[in-house]
């Protein structure tokens, strides 16, 4: 590659994008899809998160209710043995305390049986989002689906192509240096249109439309360094030599009309 000349190098810029242009073209046909795809599978991925964790939810409200479950039949053990106790008391103080306990473990119950029932509440109101999640999912997946397919008929259907194209590319770029290559590479990601390396075109830039000065013009057309447009940054390659030939060309003068003499 060191011992390229300058047209050489062009020629292999030139292959390179046209290769390039290709595979841009049949990225096109992909459209939105992958994407699409993409965005659907994240969009999934934050639902089954959120389910997963109005499942563990839901197992921690269970696991309160049989908490209180227990605390309730803790409670109600107490106030039997309490109940019998108060029997056997030899003054009103025992009876007092005794009746003290047994008031404290009744409301204990009925703290437990409340936190019962606002954790079934709970676990009413944590099923439902569950379900909406579910239905949800199941929609969305649905979707997702018919996007994959559509993607997997288009990528099928051009399979072959791509495939020829990408060894192309990888042989075409190995013939330009490793310098040339990063900033036709840098500049391709920057353009909306993939074009780094293009012709004059009517004294334009193709691509851009940027107006080139004669004299770059002739710089290019000799071939013996690269030019590189200031304004976009793209690599002038070429020239298109029918347009310009066309506006060199000079124009017939109109033939003049004679009038004849009147004898």
């Amino acid at each position: 590659m060191e011992n390229q000349t300058v047209a050489q190098k062009l020629e292999a810029l030139v292959k390179l994008q046209f290769i390039d242009s290709k595979l841009d073209e049949l990225k096109k046909l992909r459209g939105d899809l992958p994407d699409e795809v993409q965005d659907l599978e994240d969009e999934m991925e934050g639902y089954r998160v959120r389910q997963s964790r109005f499942e563990g939810e839901l197992k921690d409200l269970e696991e309160v209710i049989k908490k209180n479950k227990e605390g309730i039949k803790e409670a109600e053990k107490l106030v039997k043995k309490y109940n019998e106790q108060q029997k056997n008391v030899k003054n009103n103080r025992e009876f007092d305390a005794i009746t003290k306990e047994i008031e404290l473990q009744e409301l204990e119950v009925q703290i437990c049986e409340k936190r019962i029932k606002e954790a079934k509440d709970k676990i009413e109101a944590k099923k439902a989002e569950i379900a909406s999640i579910e239905a949800l999912i199941a929609d969305r997946m649905k979707d997702l689906d018919n996007k994959k397919n559509e993607l997997t008929d288009i990528l099928g259907e051009n399979e072959e192509e791509e495939k020829k194209l990408l060894v192309d590319r990888e042989k075409a770029a190995k013939k330009i240096d490793e310098k040339l290559l990063k900033h036709y590479n840098r500049l391709r990601s920057s353009l909306t249109n993939g074009l780094a390396v293009v012709r004059v075109v009517r004294g334009a830039a193709e691509g851009c439309n940027i107006i080139i000065p004669p004299q770059k013009i002739a710089e290019i057309r000799e071939k013996k360094k690269i030019v590189i447009d200031e304004h976009s940054g793209r690599i002038l390659a070429d020239v298109d030599l029918g347009s310009m030939e066309q506006e060199e060309k000079p124009k017939k003068a109109a033939p003049v009309k004679r009038t004849k003499k009147v004898a």
